[in-house]
């Protein structure tokens, strides 16, 4: 860890303490940062209780500042109670890790800090801050994990903070894979985007483009099958999801080597409708009549249905294509 710094208590930072006393850790140029033993780690700390990939902070909305447990197997938590779900953090919170002890601080009113807020003294060269934001065209994937309030209910706390910590991290990497991030944990659910790169005067989706989200959706659903192999679980963990394409602003913030980006708008919050609408529907994935149009040969080789469903917020019934992950599945296989 290097020499502590003098961070001022109007900046967002943690306080770590360990041998070396209490060591400020500045919160600057990202929208996450991951806790845990191993060296790739944005804050890696020194203690062998701790996981190598133990847990990871995200903001959300600009100023909302969460601790998410990644499926570390001594748990974390905050003011002593352990989390399970991604917990919403205000200042002054005390977060344990292993046998690390740190202290959350940031003030009440403030936006994403800049790069100047904290330099070291060892290390002044500091990649500036970028901040794009634009309209562009994106898909947007929700999957949430279904009845996990009931599942809350019937399990060990430990266990169930293995369990999803687990689907967390796994579900990160996947997305990761297929080009994209996860935008936000929220709660028992994630949200991830695919910025399109489009031509000026085609709004065309590619169609690998297109199908990596497809694609990644079907591992997130294997993923979380494999769990109810893994954990001892009350009942099989199924997760649903929802997929919408269209316009949005988008923006961009971070350093230059690892920019971050999250969405803004209503192709966004439709996502988050549809997803809803599949358990009305009793379907395990809906998509909006956008994506449906860009995905490549879906009238003839996926097995979706159309209906239309009043989604919460709208005033008019919105066209929905539904299926299951079989069918999804099946759609997959035919394209090879």
């Amino acid at each position: 860890m290097s020499q502590p710094v003098t961070i001022s208590e109007e900046r967002p930072h943690i306080v770590l303490h360990g041998d070396e006393g209490a060591i400020p850790v500045p919160l600057i140029n990202a929208y996450s940062w991951t806790l845990g033993r191993g060296s790739e780690n944005d804050i890696p700390l020194s203690d062998k209780c701790a996981s190598r990939n133990h847990a990871m902070l995200q903001i959300v909305n600009d100023n909302n500042y969460f601790l998410i447990d990644l499926g570390s197997r001594n748990g974390s938590f905050v003011n002593g109670r352990r989390v399970t779900v991604p917990v919403s953090l205000k200042s002054g919170d005390r977060i344990t890790i292993g046998e690390t002890n740190l202290e959350f601080h940031c003030p009440e009113s403030t936006t994403v800090p800049d790069t100047g807020a904290f330099q070291n003294e060892e290390n002044t060269d500091v990649i500036a801050t970028a901040m794009l934001h634009r309209r562009q065209l994106i898909t947007v994937l929700v999957v949430d994990i279904r009845d996990f309030t009931k599942m809350t209910q019937q399990m060990d706390e430990h266990i169930l903070s293995e369990t999803i910590g687990t689907w967390f991290r796994r579900a990160g990497q996947i997305i990761d894979r297929y080009g994209s991030w996860v935008d936000k944990y929220i709660g028992d659910a994630v949200m991830t985007v695919w910025i399109h790169e489009t031509e000026k005067s085609s709004d065309t989706v590619a169609t690998q483009d297109m199908l990596k989200v497809y694609r990644a959706l079907c591992e997130l659903f294997e993923m979380s099958d494999e769990l109810n192999q893994q954990f001892d679980l009350p009942f099989p963990l199924r997760v649903g999801a929802g997929i919408n394409t269209g316009y949005a602003m988008v923006g961009q913030m971070g350093t230059s080597d690892h920019p971050d980006y999250t969405a803004l708008g209503d192709t966004v919050n439709a996502a988050f409708r549809l997803e809803s609408s599949t358990k009305q529907l009793g379907m395990d994935v809906a998509i909006g009549s956008a994506t449906y149009s860009h995905t490549p040969y879906a009238a003839v080789l996926l097995p979706f249905k159309q209906y239309s469903v009043d989604l919460k917020g709208y005033s008019a019934p919105t066209i929905t294509y539904a299926g299951t992950f079989k069918d999804l599945g099946t759609y997959i296989k035919k394209l090879g």
